[in-house]
């Protein structure tokens, strides 16, 4: 096995390639190498078409959809959407990746960092409304938004957050960045809300190499945040300019990769199902070792982006008594960019050693494997933002590790994945 080829976590699916070469080819025959063109226009139809459409025979939805240049744009011009500025707050789920967080500071507010149940490892419900209340209480001002994370892909309870929002009138900004094709109770993730976020980066569902979207309630906003989006330009012969807008928008180029991408899109969410059936199967009769599932019944349809398992704090992993024994010097789990050497080998909230060494042994088969998201109100840049929590995400965060399950991730693949974690259980 040491020439096998390496596992990764996801990678997009090249049987569309011809495809998208061809929308790709058009861009650059037209000389639309920018970020706007025929190609942007038609992939955000195609997403308008995906996300509308309503299970069990409901009324089609009528969301807009602007295609923008990351999930990341596309969390901040939703916060920007819902009239989040300096000095607000903004209930954030503090599990989940930074991207999720980091706008909020963009614009000067505070994220307010609410902790996850057990069985979705989303937003908990029971927090939320707590923290709402702590935070009218502290403040005499109520959240300016709520961002709930569809966790891996996982479905949060759409309903019970949209009910509360409601109640206490805040609008939500969906993060369906790891969502993408995601349903609860029939109806797309990202559409519940006031807006939806989706992120198209390289080893998401589908994928643009990098770009995001995002989803707006309705023609007036949609307007608006493409304004946005565009340097916020108004319509003169000239550069005139009202407010600070963003260069935001999609490439063509990208746009074009994403068109050919949406027509595989259910391939590859039938495919992520299938290997997390496997993992489930697989894996179901290794004491310690625990497949995240969707919950039971009809209301969850997880596109399962990732797979996750967690592993007992009393199961023993070959070359655990090491790790953590070296200060990573490098990136792993697929960071890219210039990143610090790490200054010492432990943090103060970190996965347990067998779950590293897990991972180690899993990186000398050439399986990728990664902890799950830290959740945010440990990292050391929130340290001081306020933070309702349970231990849930804590805790998870310890014990838990994401498998690989991209569309390239074949049935032998996953029999090797676990295979390799079998071996290295003592």
């Amino acid at each position: 096995m040491s020439e096998r080829k390496r596992i990764y976590l996801c990678l997009a699916h090249m049987s569309e390639a011809d495809l998208e070469l061809k929308y790709i080819k058009e861009a650059f025959d037209t000389n639309w190498v920018v970020p706007l063109g025929p190609n942007v226009n038609g992939f955000e139809k195609d997403l308008e078409a995906f996300v509308n459409e309503v299970a069990d025979g409901k009324d089609r939805l009528e969301k807009r959809v602007v295609a923008l240049s990351s999930g990341t744009a596309a969390v901040h011009l939703g916060l920007i959407a819902a009239g989040v500025g300096r000095g607000d707050e903004v209930i954030v789920q503090s599990f989940t990746f930074c991207a999720s967080t980091h706008p909020v500071t963009y614009l000067g507010a505070t994220p307010v960092l609410v902790d996850s149940e057990p069985d979705t490892w989303n937003m908990d419900m029971g927090l939320l409304e707590a923290a709402i209340k702590d935070r009218i209480e502290k403040t005499g001002k109520k959240p300016k938004a709520i961002v709930p994370v569809a966790l891996y892909g996982m479905p949060y309870k759409a309903d019970k957050i949209m009910e509360i929002a409601n109640r206490y009138e805040i609008p939500v900004v969906e993060d369906a960045a790891e969502g993408f094709g995601s349903r609860y109770k029939g109806q797309v993730l990202g559409t519940f809300g006031r807006s939806g976020v989706l992120s198209f980066n390289g080893n998401k569902m589908i994928t643009t190499s990098g770009g995001g979207a995002l989803i707006t309630a309705n023609e007036d906003e949609w307007r608006e945040v493409m304004m946005y989006a565009t340097q916020y330009r108004e319509s003169y012969p000239y550069y005139q300019h009202e407010k600070i807008g963003y260069n935001y928008r999609m490439s063509n180029i990208c746009a074009g990769i994403g068109r050919g991408q949406m027509t595989v899109v259910n391939d590859h969410l039938a495919h992520h199902k299938h290997v997390q059936k496997m993992y489930e199967e697989l894996l179901a009769d290794v004491p310690g070792i625990k497949v995240h599932s969707q919950p039971a019944g009809g209301d969850y349809d997880s596109n399962y982006w990732l797979c996750t398992i967690t592993i007992d704090e009393d199961v023993r992993v070959k070359g655990q008594e090491n790790a953590y024994k070296k200060i990573v010097t490098g990136a792993i789990g697929g960071a890219a960019g210039v990143i610090h050497a790490a200054s010492t080998a432990t943090t103060d909230c970190q996965p347990n050693d067998n779950v590293e060494a897990m991972r180690v042994a899993l990186d000398k088969a050439n399986v990728e494997a990664r902890p799950v998201w830290k959740p945010m109100h440990k990292q050391p840049c929130y340290k001081d933002v306020p933070a309702y929590v349970n231990g849930v995400s804590e805790g998870i965060f310890k014990v838990g590790m994401c498998l690989p399950a991209g569309p390239y991730v074949s049935d032998d693949d996953v029999r090797y994945i676990v295979d390799t974690i079998k071996a290295n259980i003592l």
